[in-house]
C-alpha cells in the first residue's frame, strides 16, 4: 500500500433559489432556498451546481451558486 499524501479540504457550499428579478442576486423567499450541500473540493461542488442548474433550466429566475467556504474560513491562506 502506498501512503499518498492526503488532499487538503477546500470546502465549497452549493445553494440556490428563485431570484426577485433577472438582474438581481436577491432571493424571492429565503425560507425556500435550496441548500444542495457542502463539498470537499471545487470539482465536486461544480458537478453538483451544474446538475441543479440544468435541472431548473426552464425557470429563468432560478440561480445556483458555489461559495468558496475555505476562503471565508482561512482568508489569509494561499491556495
Amino acid at each position: 500500500m502506498t501512503d499518498a499524501p492526503e488532499k487538503k479540504q477546500l470546502l465549497h457550499l452549493v445553494f440556490g433559489g428563485e431570484l426577485k428579478a433577472l438582474n438581481s442576486s436577491e432571493f424571492r423567499d429565503l425560507d425556500a432556498l435550496d441548500i444542495v450541500g457542502v463539498f470537499p473540493d471545487f470539482q465536486s461542488a461544480r458537478a453538483a451546481w451544474r446538475a441543479k442548474a440544468q435541472e431548473t433550466v426552464d425557470n429563468a429566475l432560478m440561480r445556483y451558486y458555489v461559495v468558496h467556504l475555505h476562503r471565508l474560513l482561512e482568508p489569509d491562506e494561499k491556495v
